[in-house]
């Protein structure tokens, strides 16, 4: 008598999803552009300091009862680089978050998109800077050539509009969030060896922790939160999707191809976020659209190729 034949493995959709980086990318730069979008809408009604605090606040506890078997085991390694796990909490979570939703209480969506298309070159500079690594030709052509799509979007092919944008202390503040986000995109790689459970929590409470002298503040000034419908759901949007997922997303994705290969990922937010305008706003779709996307997508294909992978 035969052994019945074994029976078919079930497929583990997280586990398959956890191996994917371009896709767990692209899904980080979909919740990003959702997260630029909702922030400028309701610029003036969330205070800024406070918005960043309780979306940090709101996925350190989601994550918590998940990853606290992992922080024990872990806690070793990561009180070892506890210097860098901080400026990991200051760059990624702290000053990006915080200087970027106060830099849209000042400034224009299209400066916030063409500042965020600024991602991949802050990385490159960082690595180069910091570790000596250099983009191989082919990340560099990829960069480029996605820079050009993002320009061709957000201009709406008019490239003389490049020239009359005025830049205000919201751009200024703006740029040096994503300064800082390219540092702990660059440092990513060098993080203690962890459970990735481990390391997005810490970082995430760590970055609570030093953003709440900065909502104490903005509390005593005057600037308080006003519980309605609107920021109810402004909460929930910022502490599930670009918090606890996408962080969770972007540091696997980092980790499986590494930061060179992942920033041109940087340039689908305007991409997303230009879509979501069409879809949500009204805005009609045109060739220049069309255009970018295309270039975009051709730029990420070509600088994430595993022969490209310098870095």
């Amino acid at each position: 008598m035969t052994d019945p034949a074994p029976a078919p493995a079930v497929p583990d959709p997280l586990r398959w999803l956890n191996n994917q980086p371009y896709l767990l990318l692209s899904l980080t730069a979909l919740f990003w552009a959702g997260n630029i979008v909702l922030a400028r809408y309701v610029a003036g009604h969330v205070p800024p300091m406070t918005l960043s605090c309780v979306r940090w606040v709101g996925a350190f506890l989601m994550l918590l009862p998940f990853a606290w078997p992992h922080l024990l085991r872990d806690w070793p390694a990561l009180r070892a680089r506890l210097p860098l796990m901080v400026v990991l909490s200051a760059t990624g979570f702290t000053l990006n978050n915080a200087l970027s939703y106060w830099a849209l209480q000042y400034t224009e969506a299209l400066n916030a998109l063409l500042i965020q298309s600024s991602g991949p070159l802050f990385v490159a500079l960082w690595s180069l800077v910091l570790f000596g690594v250099r983009l191989t030709p082919a990340q560099l052509a990829g960069i480029v050539i996605s820079l050009a799509g993002v320009l061709t979007i957000i201009l709406h092919g008019d490239l003389a509009a490049l020239a009359r944008i005025q830049f205000n202390r919201g751009d200024v503040m703006f740029a040096s969030a994503v300064l800082a986000f390219g540092l702990y995109s660059s440092l990513m790689p060098r993080r203690p060896v962890t459970h990735q459970l481990s390391l997005i929590t810490f970082t995430m409470g760590c970055g609570a922790l030093l953003l709440l002298p900065f909502s104490i503040w903005e509390y005593l000034a005057g600037y308080t939160l006003k519980f309605d419908a609107l920021t109810t759901a402004t909460l929930i949007y910022v502490i599930i999707f670009p918090s606890t997922l996408a962080y969770l997303f972007f540091n696997r994705g980092i980790a499986l191809i590494g930061p060179n290969r992942a920033a041109p990922f940087f340039h689908l937010v305007p991409v997303f976020g230009s879509a979501m305008a069409i879809l949500l706003l009204g805005e009609q779709p045109r060739l220049f659209h069309l255009i970018g996307y295309l270039l975009v997508l051709a730029g990420v294909v070509i600088a994430s190729r595993q022969a490209s992978a310098a870095g």
